[in-house]
């Protein structure tokens, strides 16, 4: 497959659940094998991954609905809670501000390129869920839910949280994007 085809069979797929169509394990190894293999600039290694499974799943998502007083529908949380898993993006910060002190002529850039980072590695992912016959949609609870997640999972204070990824067998597919003209967004200049 094609990393074209992999992103056109990659969408934001909510209805899912903890029926995943391979082991957790291989699941896991994927996530391995993506955060050794995306680029990050200078090489520095920024980013973070946790992937919540089983009982850490669902405590995650009742520590999210708790986390913000009811202010989201119990049943849009539930549909990430129903899901096998989630993974949790972060950034490393001490990592970031290591290279600005060894590179301080970049120093302003090394927190923008661990976000592109951080985003390549959030979009690898996604579309090898989806090349596994898995469901995911990227999820922004941060920045209200960061404490709290740092807690749960033990991770440290430098560590910044920045997006969460529920996964899990496909219950339905979403309805075909629209088409779109391409050239209001990509133009060539020869």
């Amino acid at each position: 497959m094609s990393i074209i085809d992999s992103l056109e069979k990659r969408r934001s797929i909510y209805q899912i659940d903890k029926h995943l169509p391979v082991p957790q394990e291989q699941v896991v190894s994927m996530v391995e094998q993506a955060t050794a293999l995306v680029p990050d600039a200078f090489n520095m290694k920024s980013a973070r991954v946790v992937v919540a499974l089983g009982a850490q799943q669902d405590r995650l998502w009742d520590t999210i609905y708790e986390v913000f007083g009811g202010k989201v529908p119990r049943e849009k949380v539930n549909g990430f809670k129903n899901g096998a898993g989630t993974i949790l993006y972060f950034i490393d910060m001490a990592v970031v501000e290591g290279m600005q002190k060894q590179f301080p002529l970049y120093a302003a850039n090394f927190p923008i390129w661990a976000q592109q980072a951080n985003g390549m590695l959030q979009l690898s992912i996604w579309s090898a869920l989806r090349d596994m016959d898995i469901g995911a949609n990227l999820q922004h609870y941060n920045p209200v839910i960061d404490q709290k997640v740092k807690e749960l999972f033990k991770v440290p204070e430098h560590y910044q949280l920045v997006a969460q990824m529920p996964f899990g067998g496909i219950v339905a597919l979403p309805d075909a994007k629209p088409a779109e003209d391409i050239a209001l967004r990509v133009s060539v200049k020869a």
